[in-house]
């Protein structure tokens, strides 16, 4: 049978791949690496574009390295996901922007222009199952030849199917157009990705060359509406089995928005050089704590960033049941600025089995590609989002098979907070949370302090319902009442909060989820006794542990409840509290309507009463 008809694609998508000036269908990843240095027996490339009045730009310069593929844009705001890319082209159910309000016109004028312009252009083409062929979307990728690294990145993050295997039931539910020139042409150098969701395909337009937007966030999207219309939703988390020295196991699922700590979640803690763990550094005094752990837990990697939360695959023991929804990893590596911080990483991106792409890292043709070489924005100043992407089947101990959740944590960026500067850094090590509160806090899912991954500036703003929010293309109060659904059908799974970065005074990075980890790994699920917890001085922070002790080292309190801090005090802690509650109460005016689950607007009223945490608990109690 032709492939196109095989397909049994939209008139418009056939016409494009029928009439195009060529079309390669890669049969493999080092097909695509060939075809994005312009050759098999070339190591480099130029990504260029021919703009009407304004000459050519040159987008990304792509390298061939013994490691894989290493690709570099020009501009430092390519770097980045822009947090505004998302809009949408059609008139279904949205609370996003839409196309015509955004640019004045309406989209299918770009549409067809598109289609135009992708007709007179060498082309490469593939199939992919978005999420994976049982409970995702049948999906074909239409990308530039020249922007091969681009169809090499979504196709190591979505995994590919060579065209002599694609099936006869391969029937395409959705297509992804990219058109970088557009960047340009059209949007004012901006990247920009548009939705429009026909009713027989799903169609995803990307007019931008960084896969964060598009080939990552853009397929989110896409799954995120079919779950929407199907009543369930993909996870923005990571997920580990944790196995202790003692051979206990434990399954940590880490949800959080851009730079909350999802990938660290996956990685051994970072050791000093005399093998001890930094505990933080007191941004005042200057002291600095360590903690000594000799042996570290064995850890078993579910999912890096995205997890199908189907129903299919719940177990029904009060617990949330997932599997990953990607074939690769996007690995954010801004805190591996050295040689030998993580050597599992390095190794495994260093001497990797298969080939990989590297994103913002110093590399040239023929040289190996070394995760800590970061490009810089600017002389002395290094990009904060160098990236590589690494298939899952390569990563040691890799869980393929859906795992049942045993603690649910959701990491926040904080910054440091003294009686000088007040802040919402005051998150202690960890936090306990009853169900009510732990969803809470997925609806207003903060950004946090200075985020790495997108451009954005340091006030503090919400992601917004389950950290997913932005990625998502339909109407907030349906994915609020899912979500709720979630923490109301599955107590069992234990609920935590985690910062990053600082605690009060004291710079942490991830050392408190990876404290955490350890601790709830050999303390195990169950739940806390009354003398273990406080209940927080910020009932939005639930109960504060009281003492942690781990391997017979105990962490000092001020590390746990951060109003102990000589730098910071109950006054200086209010005032943080009290920054908390304004951005909570200001998130919370988009839920707080009658379209939402009755018991989703009783725990918004508890927050507007500034209820305790026992209120909380009262509302969905704690099996």
């Amino acid at each position: 049978m032709d492939l196109l008809n095989k397909l049994k694609l939209q008139d418009e998508t056939y016409q494009i791949l029928k009439n195009a000036k060529s079309v390669i269908w890669p049969t493999t990843i080092e097909e695509m690496i060939d075809a994005a240095c312009g050759g098999k027996e070339k190591n480099q490339f130029t990504v260029s574009y021919n703009l009407p009045n304004d000459g050519t730009f040159i987008e990304a310069y792509v390298a061939r390295v013994r490691n894989g593929l290493s690709a570099n844009y020009t501009e430092p705001y390519m770097r980045r996901r822009d947090p505004d890319c998302m809009v949408i082209g059609d008139e279904h159910p949205t609370d996003k922007p839409r196309f015509a309000d955004r640019f004045g016109y309406p989209f299918e004028t770009i549409r067809k222009e598109t289609f135009d312009w992708l007709k007179g252009q060498d082309l490469a083409a593939f199939c992919f199952y978005a999420g994976n062929k049982e409970m995702g979307l049948h999906t074909v990728a239409i990308t530039p030849l020249n922007a091969s690294f681009f169809a090499m990145g979504l196709a190591l993050l979505q995994g590919f199917i060579p065209p002599d295997e694609i099936p006869d039931d391969f029937c395409t539910d959705a297509v992804i157009y990219v058109a970088p020139s557009f960047r340009h042409t059209h949007f004012d150098g901006k990247q920009v990705v548009v939705h429009n969701r026909q009713s027989d395909c799903y169609e995803l337009f990307s007019y931008n060359l960084y896969p964060g937007p598009s080939a990552k966030k853009g397929v989110y999207g896409m799954l995120l509406d079919l779950g929407e219309r199907e009543g369930w939703t993909t996870a923005h988390c990571s997920a580990v089995k944790v196995v202790t020295p003692y051979d206990n196991e434990i399954t940590f699922m880490h949800e959080g928005a851009s730079g909350g700590g999802k990938s660290e979640m996956l990685e051994q803690p970072h050791r000093s050089e005399d093998g001890r763990w930094l505990l933080g550094e007191n941004t005042v005094t200057g002291e600095v704590r360590h903690l000594q752990i000799a042996r570290s837990c064995e850890l078993f990697p579910v999912t890096d960033d995205m997890a199908l939360c189907h129903p299919s695959i719940q177990k029904n023991k009060g617990k949330l049941s997932l599997m990953d929804a990607e074939h690769s990893w996007f690995i954010r590596v801004n805190h591996i600025n050295g040689y030998g911080l993580d050597p599992n990483l390095e190794k495994l991106t260093a001497n990797p089995p298969k080939p990989l792409l590297f994103l913002n890292i110093d590399a040239i043709p023929g040289s190996r590609a070394l995760i800590w070489e970061h490009i810089e924005d600017a002389p002395g100043k290094s990009c904060p989002n160098p990236r590589v992407t690494v298939p899952r089947d390569i990563v040691p101990n890799i869980v393929n098979e859906p795992i049942t959740v045993d603690v649910r944590s959701f990491g926040v960026r904080t910054p440091p907070c003294t009686r000088e500067n007040p802040s919402y850094g005051i998150l202690g090590a960890f936090h306990i949370l009853p169900p009510a509160l732990a969803w809470l806090w997925r609806l207003v899912a903060p950004r946090g302090y200075d985020n790495p991954s997108i451009v954005d500036d340091d006030i503090m703003s919400s992601e917004g319902v389950g950290s997913y929010w932005p990625f998502a293309t339909g109407k907030k109060i349906n994915q609020a009442n899912i979500l709720l659904n979630q923490f109301i059908d599955y107590r069992r799974t234990r609920h935590i909060l985690i910062p990053n970065q600082y605690i009060g005074a004291w710079h942490v990075g991830f050392i408190p989820e990876w404290i955490t980890r350890e601790y709830m790994a050999r303390r195990g699920a169950s739940r806390f006794r009354p003398d273990q917890i406080r209940p927080s001085r910020c009932s939005l922070l639930g109960y504060a542990m009281h003492q942690l002790h781990v391997e017979g080292q105990q962490v000092a309190r001020w590390f746990l409840q951060v109003n102990t801090q000589p730098e910071v005090g109950d006054e200086t802690y209010d005032i943080g509290a009290g920054m908390l509650y304004d951005f909570f109460q200001s998130c919370l005016h988009d839920f707080n309507k009658q379209e939402l689950d009755p018991v989703g607007l009783k725990i918004i009223q508890c927050c507007m009463d500034r209820g305790s945490v026992t209120d909380y608990e009262s509302i969905i109690p704690v099996n």
